[in-house]
């Protein structure tokens, strides 16, 4: 580990003097994937450094232990050593933890496809909720949110909704809510108060740069139809609605959110390049990791991973054993605990994998 940290630095001082050269400082492009390598080294070198200032001040304590007489600057220096032993530790959990594998998706923005599963309508009012929650969550993180497509229902639910995320580390954050969301709660239409269980699909896809797929225009079969609303609202008085079918695949992607055809092909596009972009990233990670699964969870749409119960007012993320007796300010957005919970669990699996190797 050592090792690599004396690389990262000797790397780091490079760069250092690389982007106050006026010849690298002419070259746009090269300056800039410079200055993001620099960005992404000054945490790890920070803590580096932080943890040779202890290693020398953990030094000089012992070498008081050995050569001086006063017993009070003994007893200073034995409260100086342990305190420096102790942050030690700390600073090599922490470098261990920055010298983990970065996924390379990780500051992209993101599309979040949530569908109404099990449960009909009420399935389609919690998916709903669902989108309010990821867009309560943007506006604190202070990320943009907008809309691609949204297929409401006829009780003010939303049979689907499909929008975009931008903002740093979009895709970091909110990448393990890709899954199934279970809702326990009596709907409005039951009379018998009895409890029912329905289900939510999300999918977190980041998005797909023209670089990283390629689409050829000749396996698409693009259709424009009159974008339409619940109960005959928002309904366009011309056919600027998108319906992009990928041929090779028989994946459709449908855009209506826009007036002009031209924007909403546009949007359609982006869509469809972050899905097959995501298939590929499935493909290589199901051959990089057939008998390893992350502790929390494998991002599958399939798997059930987050319970909202109504009646007890509570959160179940079951991936970590997690419970927060919160419901209401989860769904209001404030859902920074559980992706914290979330990174801190999936950093230590990869640190116990990281081990065993």
């Amino acid at each position: 580990m050592f090792d690599k940290l004396d690389g990262i630095l000797i790397r780091f001082n490079e760069i250092l003097e690389l982007i106050n050269d006026a010849e690298v400082i002419s070259q746009q492009d090269k300056w800039r994937k410079l200055m993001k390598e620099h960005s992404d080294l000054t945490p790890v070198v920070e803590k580096y450094k932080e943890y040779k200032d202890t290693k020398i001040n953990i030094e000089d304590s012992l070498m008081i232990l050995e050569e001086e007489d006063d017993p009070e600057l003994k007893d200073m220096a034995k409260e100086e050593l342990s305190l420096s032993k102790e942050k030690l530790i700390e600073l090599e959990e922490s470098l261990k933890v920055l010298l983990l594998p970065k996924d390379p998706n990780d500051n992209k923005n993101v599309f979040v496809e949530i569908r109404g599963g099990a449960g009909g309508d009420e399935a389609a009012l919690f998916a709903a909720e669902l989108f309010r929650m990821y867009s309560r969550y943007a506006e604190r993180s202070r990320w943009k949110i907008e809309t691609m497509n949204i297929h409401e229902s006829g009780v003010g639910g939303f049979k689907e909704a499909v929008f975009m995320i931008q903002g740093q580390g979009a895709y970091s954050k909110l990448k393990y809510e890709s899954g199934v969301h279970r809702v326990q709660r009596v709907p409005v239409t039951e009379s018998g108060g009895r409890i029912h269980t329905s289900t939510v699909t999300v999918a977190v896809l980041p998005e797909a740069e023209d670089v990283d797929v390629e689409i050829n225009m000749n396996d698409l079969r693009i259709d424009v139809f009159r974008s339409s609303g619940n109960g005959g609202q928002s309904v366009n008085t011309t056919d600027s609605a998108i319906r992009i079918t990928h041929l090779p695949t028989g994946m459709v992607v449908s855009c209506q959110d826009e007036k002009s055809q031209l924007k909403n092909k546009d949007k359609a596009l982006k869509v469809l390049r972050a899905r097959l972009y995501e298939l590929e990233l499935e493909k290589q990670q199901s051959e990089l990791a057939q008998n390893r699964k992350s502790q929390v969870g494998t991002g599958d749409r399939s798997e059930k991973i987050r319970t909202y119960n109504f009646p007890q007012g509570r959160v179940t993320d079951h991936r970590i054993k997690l419970t927060l007796h919160r419901l209401d300010s989860i769904l209001d957005g404030d859902i920074q605990e559980i992706i914290d919970s979330l990174i801190t669990a999936d950093q230590a699996e990869k640190l116990k994998n990281m081990d065993n190797v």
